[in-house]
């Protein structure tokens, strides 16, 4: 028997070993045809197509990036400000907000969890919005309007208000308060040191918004000074286009512009330092999650 439940556990490792190994590939493999057509001479993928290993390796798509480098160091300056700012201050607003909803003691918290759920479902739109910010709070033209509208999620919010609750025992807080310990106490050195998990989870959540965002920079910026990294790289796509249309008029082939390679090159240089920071929080970020999951 027992030697019948080694082999059935055999045969289940193998197949799981397998399968991951297989995700793991089918995950990894657009990457690496990424990272491979940055480097591959763009004639060659518009004659040849794509491929694992690059052909006719060249930097050419990563001197257009970088033919100026002054820009985009400074559109990567600025999306870590925004990231690291908003991060921050996003983590710490949500948290408490999160923490407020999970106490019983709050009178109006199921209220304002449904004020808080309700605007995940209905919005106002998009020009009441950029209204709001551009004319009511006159924030055009300044990096505060870039970072501050993504600061809170209701969804981000709903998952550490669910941490919370799972993570923290309600007898603990009621032991706390009986021993004179305010909410503030209470929130900082009772919440706060189990909530690792959830806030790796959150921020992760909040730091990729913010990174991946071009959005609030074409709405928002007046100078290419507070442009975000994406759309830095976005607008410089879009001169490559029109160069190469203009070129279609011309006596220069269009396959010696580098459009495709540079799509490439510009999605690696975009994920490279997300690539290089998860690793870190992958751990509390799987947790995290898993908690949030069962415990809703």
């Amino acid at each position: 028997m027992k030697i019948k439940k080694n082999t059935s556990t055999m045969i289940f490792n193998i197949i799981t070993y397998v399968m991951l190994t297989f995700g793991a590939i089918v995950c990894v493999f657009p990457f690496i045809i990424i990272v491979s057509g940055s480097l591959t001479n763009n004639t060659t993928i518009l004659t040849q197509g794509y491929s694992v290993l690059p052909r006719d390796i060249t930097l050419s798509a990563y001197r257009t990036i970088f033919n100026a480098p002054k820009d985009i160091l400074q559109a990567y300056k600025m999306t870590f400000y925004y990231t690291i700012v908003g991060t921050a201050i996003g983590l710490m607003m949500i948290t408490l907000t999160g923490y407020v909803i999970s106490r019983r003691e709050f009178k109006y918290r199921n209220t304002v969890s449904f004020l808080i759920y309700f605007t995940s479902i209905f919005g106002g739109g998009m020009i009441p919005w950029y209204l709001m910010y551009a004319n009511v709070l006159n924030m055009k033209g300044s990096t505060f309007a870039i970072w501050f509208p993504a600061l809170m999620s209701p969804f981000l919010i709903i998952l550490m208000r669910t941490f919370i609750v799972g993570s923290v025992p309600e007898a603990i807080t009621e032991s706390a308060k009986i021993d004179g310990a305010g909410h503030l106490t209470i929130f900082f050195k009772i919440v706060m040191p189990v909530l690792k998990p959830g806030l790796a989870t959150v921020g992760l959540f909040l730091a990729l918004g913010y990174w991946n965002d071009w959005y609030r920079s074409s709405m928002f910026s007046t100078s290419s000074k507070t442009w975000e990294l994406q759309f830095y790289l976005y607008d410089l796509l879009n001169a490559t286009t029109a160069l190469k249309q203009m070129a279609q008029s011309t006596s220069i082939s269009t396959a010696e512009l580098p459009t495709q390679s540079v799509k490439l090159a510009m999605a690696v240089v975009a994920t490279g330092p997300v690539i290089l920071f998860y690793p870190f929080v992958q751990k509390f970020f799987v947790s995290g999650i898993t908690v949030g999951a069962v415990k809703g």
